[in-house]
């Protein structure tokens, strides 16, 4: 969008956001349950959902990860950054570069305006990801995950991404930051309007209280499928008792048994006893 004039627009930057969160979900899904935000990493170890012992290596490897593609970005649009940039590596202004790595304040937008969009954006991310993971409530398709996440993710940036560029994640606002630091637009990158910190503080409160709005008033009023308990049955099933497929072997005894046979081959007869109480109630 900052480089191609026609060639990138607004819509174009918030769907290659939502499908390539698609694409890391597909990738890490398994594997350790594609944690790319440290905001949302943060609140699950918050609220008890995963141990604190993994948040410092969740982040450390999404800060990793996200310093890397910073690199990637910067290595193949280079020549293009010089071009449009006319060799000048600058931060703010008409041939500001620096904002296709990080979030950066725009004019109309006062610093603590910013704060607080960051907190309701990522509420509100953290709100309906707890929707789409409730299954109790009404979650997606098995295996549509991925792609539902991604529309969420578009849909935010469409409607609510303009103030502040939606960061919603330290993890991929911090290190694309510090990357364009080294790699020479200078310390300007953390100066501008002070908003460096921001996006590292404000989504991890927003996602907390998202998570927290969603469990006091959708999840505990979601209504749950009464749990059976095992070896129970209806009161129709206890008046025909059905035995099971592995029921050992009993004799059969009739109430008449023959007994004997009498020189005229006539069978004699008479009342067997009754049959004791051999079945036991483990055996039902």
């Amino acid at each position: 969008m900052v480089l191609g004039d026609k060639m990138g627009s607004y819509l174009g930057v918030n769907l290659g956001f939502g499908f390539g969160v698609t694409m890391g979900m597909h990738l890490a899904g398994n594997i350790s349950g594609a944690h790319m935000n440290a905001a949302l990493t943060f609140t699950s170890c918050a609220l008890g959902r995963m141990a604190w012992k993994k948040f410092p290596v969740y982040v450390l490897g999404q800060f990793l990860g996200s310093f890397l593609a910073a690199a990637t970005i910067y290595l193949l649009f280079y020549t293009s950054i010089i071009q449009y940039s006319e060799g000048k590596l600058a931060v703010t202004g008409p041939t500001a570069t620096a904002n296709i790595f990080a979030t950066y304040l725009p004019d109309h937008m006062s610093l603590w305006r910013g704060f607080l969009d960051e907190v309701i954006v990522t509420g509100m991310l953290q709100l309906c990801l707890s929707a789409i993971t409730d299954k109790g409530n009404n979650p997606p398709l098995q295996g549509t995950q991925a792609i539902v996440t991604g529309i969420l993710v578009v849909i935010i940036g469409v409607s609510m991404g303009m103030n502040s560029g939606y960061a919603i994640n330290p993890s991929r606002d911090l290190p694309p930051r510090f990357f364009t630091y080294v790699a020479g637009w200078g310390i300007q990158v953390f100066r501008a309007k002070d908003w460096w910190w921001v996006p590292v503080v404000a989504p991890p409160l927003g996602a907390y209280l998202g998570a927290i709005i969603y469990a006091v008033f959708i999840g505990s009023s979601t209504p749950r499928e009464p749990q059976i308990l095992e070896n129970t049955t209806s009161y129709e099933d206890r008046r025909t008792p059905v035995l099971p497929a592995t029921m050992p072997q009993l004799p059969v005894t009739s109430s008449l048994t023959p007994i004997s046979v009498s020189p005229d081959n006539r069978p004699s007869v008479q009342a067997a006893p009754p049959l004791r109480d051999s079945i036991h109630l483990e055996h039902l």
